[in-house]
């Protein structure tokens, strides 16, 4: 499949944070034919806490932009690994945002493997460690919006799901991507909850799971993906709600239907396959017209497909989305 491309969104530099907020860390990403685009990921709500208490990272070689980015490509700066890490929708551990780092601190997450097949010429199986020396790894500064109206901008590692794909052959057939999480209710105690139909599954059609945007991500800030964030390895589509990017994933499957997906199969009504950002499109039960950035006091406008339109636009050409939602 053709892959996507991208083009660079002009910085602002009246919004650049300072370098020592980012400790002087490089940020680099693949350039696709233009100056690279930094991403970001979402998470909100909760109060900001002192970027002094963001830990040291491994320095890691960049690769075309400038040493000591710490924002996105609109200038927002990154929130805190505090934040990042303490604040979490994780169903399988909890429904309490401010409890699944402490819910699953001793989650193990090594040794790890991941299932491929489906529709493919060349199903596979890997093993985490496997995917982090095959395929480079790279860093991703990405927002993510969550579906509750609040966001984060967060520097993911991790690597194009399409890669991943061109290794299995995708057959001519398959129309979507498929993931499952772990299903472990001795480790995760929000899965002994009967509400929800475990294990938690997503989708992508194959055309989203291939664009450049899209990433499984291994890390965060340059250290292996903790625990409350998904570990070992978690899908990464920036202009869709955050419950889309799943975490924990033990298999993807090439398919030529729909696959359900955990949130669409409770509530249709509310979550959509597509489940794009869109601030035109309310919630049934509130507004999606603005969000709440961790870090900031007042609330700011929702962007269409979370400030990603120029990249991603052409995937919905002729679309209705306000059906497909």
């Amino acid at each position: 499949m053709k892959r996507n491309s991208y083009k660079s969104v002009p910085i602002q530099s009246s919004e650049i944070t300072p370098e020592n907020i980012y400790m002087n860390r490089r940020l680099f990403m693949k350039a696709a034919g233009t100056a690279g685009l930094s991403t970001l990921l979402a998470a909100c709500g909760v109060q900001p806490s002192d970027t002094s208490e963001t830990p040291s990272v491994t320095e890691i070689p960049a690769t075309g932009l400038e040493a000591g980015a710490a924002t996105d490509e609109l200038g927002d700066p990154l929130t805190s690994y505090k934040d990042v890490t303490n604040y979490n929708n994780f169903y399988e551990f909890t429904t309490s945002k401010t409890d699944v780092a402490s819910l699953s601190k001793d989650f193990v997450s090594s040794p790890w493997t991941i299932e491929i097949g489906g529709l493919v010429n060349n199903p596979k199986t890997y093993g985490v460690d496997d995917l982090l020396t095959r395929f480079t790894q790279e860093e991703r500064i990405y927002r993510l919006r969550c579906v509750e109206a609040w966001s984060m901008v967060i520097p993911w590692t991790g690597f194009e799901l399409a890669a991943l794909l061109d290794e299995v052959e995708p057959l001519a057939s398959a129309k979507y991507v498929a993931f499952t999480s772990l299903l472990d209710p001795d480790q995760m105690p929000g899965q002994n909850s009967a509400f929800y139909p475990w294990p938690y599954t997503e989708g992508l059609r194959l055309d989203e799971a291939y664009h450049d945007l899209t990433i499984l991500a291994t890390g965060l800030y340059g250290k292996p993906m903790p625990a409350p964030n998904g570990a070992p390895i978690r899908l990464v589509v920036p202009w869709k709600y955050g419950f889309k990017s799943i975490k924990s994933i033990v298999k993807i499957g090439l398919t030529d239907t729909q696959p359900a997906t955990l949130w669409n199969t409770i509530s249709p009504r509310e979550y959509g396959f597509y489940s794009n950002v869109n601030p035109e499109v309310n919630h049934p039960r509130w507004s999606q017209a603005t969000e709440r950035r961790i870090g900031e006091t007042g609330r700011r406008e929702t962007l269409m497909f979370n400030g990603y339109t120029e990249e991603v636009a052409d995937l919905y050409a002729g679309m209705s989305l306000t059906s497909n939602y």
